[in-house]
This record gives C-alpha cells, sequence and structure tokens, in this order.
C-alpha cells in the first residue's frame, strides 16, 4: 500500500483565518513524504493545502503569516497523530489541533467538531530520501 503524510516540522504556513464557522490553515508549502509499497526509500514532495477545522474554538491568539510549523499533534478522537498529518484527512468527533511555530511564537491552538485536507494543485517532487 502506498502511503503519504505531511511533515509538520518545516511546512510553510502563510495565512490563518478564523470565520464563525471554520478555522482555516494555509499551508503555502507542505512537506509530503511518500512511501512505496516494496521500496526502500520514501520521497519528498511540497504542495498547497488547506487544513480545515469546523466548529473551531480557539485557545489564545492566532499568529500571523508566514510562519514555519516546527511539529505539533492533531487529536482525532482516539489517535494522536504526532508531527504528521495523514493524507487524506477527512474526521468528525472531537478534534483538537496544536501545532508548534518556529521563531519563539506561541503553538496554534484549537479544538472543534470536524476536520478536513484539503489539498491543491500538483504535489512537486523534491527527491529521494535515501536511508544512511
Amino acid at each position: 500500500m502506498d502511503s503519504s503524510s505531511i511533515q509538520l516540522a518545516g511546512s510553510e504556513i502563510d495565512a490563518v483565518e478564523h470565520t464563525q464557522d471554520r478555522l482555516r490553515i494555509h499551508f503555502s508549502r507542505a512537506i509530503i513524504i511518500k512511501t512505496m509499497t516494496g521500496s526502500a526509500e520514501k520521497t519528498l514532495w511540497w504542495q498547497a493545502g488547506d487544513l480545515l477545522l469546523d466548529a473551531a474554538e480557539i485557545e489564545g491568539e492566532l499568529p500571523e503569516g508566514p510562519v514555519t510549523c516546527a511539529g505539533g499533534d492533531i487529536d482525532d478522537n482516539i489517535y494522536t497523530y504526532r508531527d504528521m498529518i495523514p493524507l487524506p484527512l477527512e474526521s468528525r468527533g472531537a478534534i483538537r489541533v496544536e501545532l508548534k511555530l518556529d521563531g519563539g511564537l506561541p503553538a496554534l491552538r484549537a479544538s472543534g467538531r470536524a476536520i478536513r485536507l484539503e489539498m491543491h494543485d500538483t504535489p512537486k517532487y523534491q527527491h529521494h530520501i535515501h536511508d544512511a
């Protein structure tokens, strides 16, 4: 089975918008790790996308972009995705997002009732990741 996930550390966020109904975190450059079944190597890609959190409640202040993510957690009901976001992602229930930010900025924290990841355009290949 092929798998893909966004590596949070190093992914670039250029906008965070909160409306009455939704939190939108726009990744201008989400770093994607792709793994193919039967292959010892992984590949590194990047792509733009939006992480959408419905019925979002914000904890603290929203960062002003652009910022670089330094890691974090996505809590999806009983699952926690640490330092990554699986592709695809769409879920309902008890959702919590905590994204650590570079530059000493406070973490972006929010909770909501549903989460969805919408990727835009075509992924751009960067290079193969070779095991040392």
